[in-house]
């Protein structure tokens, strides 16, 4: 008796060692892995019932309809012969019930003759007999597959480079000197002589071109202004900038009408438009807004971009323009903006700029130097080019920071990094046959 209560007060007295979270969870994973491993990656038995079941419901599903069909055919045709050409395919138990109005009919089509008459004989279509919310899963497989919607593109004749101006060779007749850091936007105005500029120090200038001289300035942006707009019917200029607002001027009296805030970050894209919404702009907060002009308020706000839009581009002659972004090109109608489609690449770079004429060719430039041309009505990048830098130059200074076609469209110009000023005209020998449109339809149409 005293030797059992002397080993209990010496069990009692002995220290208990610590247990760490970290070695009784090392403990509880060694537990479990001996308790589980034997049967680690090994499958439970088959059940053949539940086999059996799974296979005759498949079957079922797939060609019930199918025997039942062939079953009444040959049931009718030991009957009385009949005229007709159309075979019903029964569906289901509930179906027979229901009528006649839950099957599919299989008819016999007559082709029309194709000129010569060379292509003769009947085609097998099937037809649904009901647009119920029960569809005939048993002859689903035998539907006519539904031809692709996408418009097909029209073909383009490949462009060429043709010129190259240098800024350090070319002949030079003017230059206009006024900002003291680099300029961002240019706009030509078609009612007047002026020609007006935006850049990094904050200012806006109108030039004249007759006197060649800076005859006014717009103050007003904390920050570089990144693009400019003329308005086509009044003499109002819009310029958005690194502040994050799009600001509205009189051309004449030099004072802003509106300051449209509302995007989060930079304003890099603006074009405008002679009825509402008259004022279309882009931001690096990926998002496009539609502006009133006459309330300064947006009237919509596209939200349809993942990355910063950088350019925007107006259909001269159709109600629509398209954006581009590092994820993709968009394209959306006029005037509530609905989203229309995606194009069919991407060009899977930095979009810069980008430009369109009126025979719906639209190029867009990259900061890696490619230079892309697009059919405009169905997306598809018929043309791919890289533009080629000018000895010494190096390789980042391939980008595109500027594209804009003449008045008649023929004859594209393009802005470069390596400080060159490259024209491309279309190929005059290409023809269908020698460049052929390689175009395959999407299957389905993306909605973002």
């Amino acid at each position: 008796m005293s030797t059992t209560t002397d080993s209990a007060s010496a069990a009692a007295t002995l220290p208990i060692e610590p247990q760490s979270i970290k070695k009784l969870s090392f403990k509880s994973i060694k537990r479990s892995l001996d308790l589980f491993s034997p049967n680690h990656s090994q499958l439970p038995p088959p059940d053949p019932l539940s086999k059996k079941i799974r296979i005759n419901h498949k079957v079922a599903v797939e060609y019930d309809g199918i025997k039942s069909g062939a079953n009444q055919t040959a049931k009718s045709s030991a009957g009385a012969p009949s005229s007709s050409t159309a075979l019903v395919l029964s569906g289901t138990e509930s179906s027979k019930k229901a009528g006649s109005q839950s099957d599919s009919a299989i008819m016999s089509v007559q082709p029309k003759n194709l000129g010569d008459g060379s292509l003769t004989g009947k085609s097998t279509a099937v037809v649904p007999a009901h647009m119920g919310s029960e569809r005939n899963l048993s002859t689903a497989a035998l539907m006519e597959r539904i031809p692709s919607r996408w418009p097909r593109p029209e073909w383009h004749a490949p462009w060429k480079n043709y010129r190259i101006w240098e800024t350090h060779s070319g002949k030079l007749k003017l230059t206009l000197t006024g900002h003291i850091e680099q300029v961002r936007g240019l706009a030509v105005s078609t009612r007047h002589t002026y020609m007006f500029s935006a850049g990094d120090d904050k200012l806006v200038k109108c030039w004249d071109l007759e006197q060649n001289k800076v005859i006014r300035s717009y103050h007003g942006h904390l920050s570089g202004v990144y693009c400019l707009a003329l308005h086509p019917t009044i003499d109002v200029l819009l310029t958005g900038g690194r502040d994050s607002v799009c600001r509205v001027w009189d051309i004449r009296s030099k004072m802003q009408i509106h300051a449209f805030s509302g995007h989060d970050n930079t304003v890099c894209s603006v074009f405008t438009r002679a009825t509402d919404p008259q004022v279309i702009t882009g931001s690096h907060d990926s998002t496009i807004k539609l502006w009133d002009l006459r309330y300064g308020k947006t009237m919509a706000t596209l939200t349809h971009h993942k990355k910063s839009v950088r350019a925007l581009a107006k259909h001269p002659t159709e109600e629509s323009f398209a954006s581009a972004s590092a994820d993709n090109i968009k394209k959306f109608s006029l005037p509530r903006g609905e989203f229309l489609h995606n194009t069919l690449s991407q060009q899977k770079t930095i979009i810069n700029a980008m430009t369109v004429n009126q025979e719906g060719v639209m190029a867009t430039g990259g900061d890696n130097g490619s230079l892309w041309f697009w059919d405009w009505k169905s997306g598809h990048s018929f043309q791919q080019s890289q533009t080629i830098i000018q000895p010494g130059s190096l390789d980042s200074e391939a980008g595109i920071y500027a594209l804009s076609y003449d008045i008649t469209g023929s004859r594209l110009v393009t802005c470069e990094a390596d400080k060159t000023i490259k024209m491309w005209k279309e190929d005059e020998y290409a023809t269908p046959e020698t460049h052929p449109v390689n175009f395959k339809p999407p299957k389905d149409i993306r909605r973002f």
